[in-house]
């Protein structure tokens, strides 16, 4: 008897013990990034950053999660995703058809555009999409910019890299004559001070919105973080961050 009251309390205390940690898992929001400046970067002293960075954090306050934020590829963002590695990309994300096909978005957040970056003592020579034809370009694989280049005819000599700051230190290195990239990262990439100074951005491929992808089936999830956003966008939390990182609202 004894026995078998030992044995049912191990299993008790194994039970109790699960649902602890599931409650703690409930607690926590996982959420999915790369470096992207001035979505999510890090600072001078290594501390992960950005406009994204802290729209999560204030929205997982007001939803009383602890944000976890997990680097992914970009390319892989999706199967990422569904292999509940993640709960949700929150990183600059183009709302598309195929992001749309592939996950539940939020509402739309922040306004953005797919640009040419290059050389500054260049860009004065392409001034139309027919002058960028047969140039070497570079874009993140899987990028809103990777499919600006092929929408307009410009991958005769393209690469992809794998990520947006590698697009960037393609063209410094002149292994690419441009790359195409958000135009917040280029804004803040090729600014006087920067690494990039010496590049510039020019033609606007093509014009956005940036959303928050969740997986098919969390529904509830979604409609807790735009209601989220609504109530940032109402206290003058969203509008002061965009102000502080530059950025346009897209509401």
């Amino acid at each position: 008897m004894k026995k078998l009251l030992a044995l049912a309390m191990v299993a008790l205390l194994a039970i109790l013990a699960l649902a602890g940690c599931q409650t703690a898992e409930d607690n926590k929001l996982v959420i999915g990034y790369t470096i992207y400046e001035p979505m999510n970067y890090l600072d001078d002293a290594g501390k992960l950053t950005g406009f994204d960075t802290e729209f999560a954090e204030a929205v997982c306050e007001k939803l009383g999660k602890e944000p976890e934020f997990v680097e992914i590829n970009w390319d892989t963002k999706f199967p990422t995703l569904d292999a509940d590695q993640i709960d949700c990309i929150w990183n600059g994300m183009t709302i598309s058809d195929e992001v749309k096909t592939n996950c539940l978005v939020s509402k739309a957040y922040v306004k953005n555009a797919q640009v040419v970056v290059m050389a500054k003592d260049a860009i004065e020579n392409y001034t139309t999409i027919e002058s960028l034809i047969g140039l070497k370009f570079a874009a993140e694989a899987g990028s809103a910019g990777e499919t600006a280049i092929k929408d307009n005819g410009l991958d005769e000599n393209y690469t992809p890299v794998a990520a947006q700051t590698d697009a960037l230190l393609a063209v410094a290195g002149g292994q690419a004559d441009a790359c195409v990239i958000d135009i917040t990262m280029a804004k803040a990439s090729t600014a006087e001070g920067t690494s990039y100074a010496d590049l510039t951005y020019g033609l606007e491929l093509t014009s956005e919105e940036y959303g928050i992808g969740f997986r098919l089936e969390d529904t509830e999830l979604k409609e807790a973080v735009d209601k989220a956003i609504d109530e940032l966008n109402a206290d003058g939390t969203l509008p002061a961050l965009a102000e502080k990182y530059e950025l346009n609202l897209a509401f």
